[in-house]
């Protein structure tokens, strides 16, 4: 487990696990969460502007979450997000893209109201096959400080 006093601000992580999206999961997600026709039917996506069946925004943020919890490290003492911010989609991820994620801690701070604990921002990458950035965001953390 890292503690705040461990987390170095600038230290960069690659994820070691891929995750391969399908047509069937981008559907079956958007089905439920994001109902737009070029999420839903691939014949609506065809005649999109992107050309074929590509994953909601939210679905894709999902993702990222999924494969920054995988990250092979010691996890982060973690006690609660605080918010997001600078949220970018750079490419569309489509059905049959292969993700890998990429983590950098870009600051740190102890917490005002709350001394055994600090804040930390995470920049999250999400990156396709061909290690294009598909989306990036940042993630604020309320995170542990080691008992005295």
């Amino acid at each position: 487990m890292r503690y705040f006093e461990d987390i170095v601000v600038g230290q960069r992580v690659k994820g070691t696990d891929t995750y391969t999206l399908t047509a069937e999961e981008i559907k079956t997600y958007a089905a439920q969460w994001d109902p737009l026709p070029f999420h839903t039917d691939e014949e609506a996506a065809r005649q999109s502007p992107i050309g074929k069946l590509f994953a909601s925004s939210i679905h894709t943020v999902a993702l990222g979450v999924k494969l920054s919890h995988a990250i092979k490290q010691d996890a982060m003492a973690v006690i609660a997000g605080l918010g997001w911010d600078e949220v970018r989609f750079h490419l569309p991820v489509c059905a049959d893209d292969t993700l890998r994620v990429e983590a950098e801690i870009c600051s740190k701070r102890e917490s005002i109201s709350k001394p055994d604990r600090g804040i930390c921002v995470t920049l999250i990458e999400l990156y396709n096959q061909h290690d294009q950035l598909a989306v990036e965001y940042k993630i604020a953390s309320l995170v542990m400080k080691r008992e005295a």
